[in-house]
């Protein structure tokens, strides 16, 4: 599946969220969500590049056209040690983590 056709569903990226969500992990120790991360890059077809920092994830999209400009976008991945108090259903399943 391209990058750009994923982009129509939605409800899918809301799963992933909510996956993630109810999964944390702390800093360093995201191997799960780094998993993930890497996985449906590369479904989208993004190069992948693993093993930054131990569990961070660079995806590297290149373009057509020929230019030196480039664009850098960085997200965290890593939860806090907190408790979660919300209710939702996709609250977190990890006691004392959660994505605050």
């Amino acid at each position: 599946m391209q990058l750009i056709d994923s982009f129509a569903d939605t409800s899918r990226f809301r799963a992933i969220r909510r996956d993630l969500h109810a999964h944390p992990e702390l800093g360093f120790e995201e191997q799960r969500t780094s998993d993930k991360v890497a996985a449906l890059l590369g479904e989208w077809g993004v190069e992948v590049h693993r093993g930054i920092a131990g569990t961070g994830v660079v995806g590297v999209l290149r373009g057509t056209q020929p230019g030196t400009r480039t664009i850098g976008l960085r997200a965290d991945m890593d939860a806090l040690p907190l408790h979660e108090a919300n209710a939702f259903a996709h609250r977190s399943t990890q006691p004392g983590k959660m994505h605050a």
